[in-house]
């Protein structure tokens, strides 16, 4: 069965065509990412696979719908912005998540997300990579099947990036989630992703990195200005 099918795709917002006819599957246990300019259509497909936007085809997540899938899913947006004043701590911000979650499986997805020896920091006391990796956990808390990340590594330096994507290739061994992202890095893509999503409101390709990711799909997403050298 599939994680994730997405046929014939469209997403309208008044006039304005954002996503046309797009169709993909994704296979259980894989990393895939989506990559794609600015405004080609990125987030706005994130929403439509978890329903918060109205769309034209069809979407099924472990062939079910949208709605009965939900509780699978796990989902990290790209901006999380809260109050950094708050008095909240690690444990209470990821206690609140999954106040059911027993306590030896929390501390096992701290521990794989490096996140446990932060516990007693107060949010607004981390940096970026550090909320980055609390906010994993707090998708992982959910044990979904599924986990949806919208630009992880945006705000994180090339080293910080880098260890970023080696945790997410090390949490889709381990906790066998198949993981869908969206990035700008195509370098590191190229490198951890199994399958390549090219979307520019249009799909432009897709398929394991060595075969889409070369000079005429890049031309194709980001014009002939952009220099990337893929190793």
């Amino acid at each position: 069965m599939k994680a994730l099918s997405v046929k014939n795709l469209n997403v309208t917002f008044g006039r304005n065509v954002v996503l046309e006819d797009i169709s993909f599957e994704l296979d259980s246990g894989v990393i895939a990412a989506v990559i794609g300019p600015n405004g080609s259509g990125k987030s706005t497909l994130f929403r439509a696979i978890l329903g918060l936007i109205p769309y034209a085809g069809e979407i099924k997540i472990f062939g079910d719908p949208i709605k009965a899938a939900l509780p699978r899913i796990g989902y990290m947006p790209q901006h999380f912005d809260f109050d950094r004043t708050m008095p909240i701590t690690v444990s209470e911000f990821l206690s609140f998540t999954a106040p059911r979650l027993r306590k030896p499986k929390a501390e096992t997805i701290c521990g794989d997300v490096q996140v446990d020896t932060l516990k007693h920091k107060l949010i607004g006391e981390l940096s970026g990579g550090q909320l980055q990796r609390v906010m994993i956990a707090q998708a992982l808390y959910k044990n979904p099947d599924l986990l949806l990340l919208d630009e992880p590594s945006s705000g994180i330096d090339i080293e910080g990036a880098k260890a970023f994507y080696e945790l997410i290739e090390h949490l889709n061994t381990k906790h066998k989630v198949t993981v869908l992202l969206i990035s700008h890095e195509v370098n590191f893509v190229h490198r951890f992703a199994d399958q390549i999503i090219c979307l520019n409101r249009k799909l432009i390709c897709d398929g394991a990195p060595a075969e889409v990711l070369n000079r005429e799909t890049l031309n194709k997403l980001y014009g002939s200005r952009m220099d990337i050298h893929l190793h």
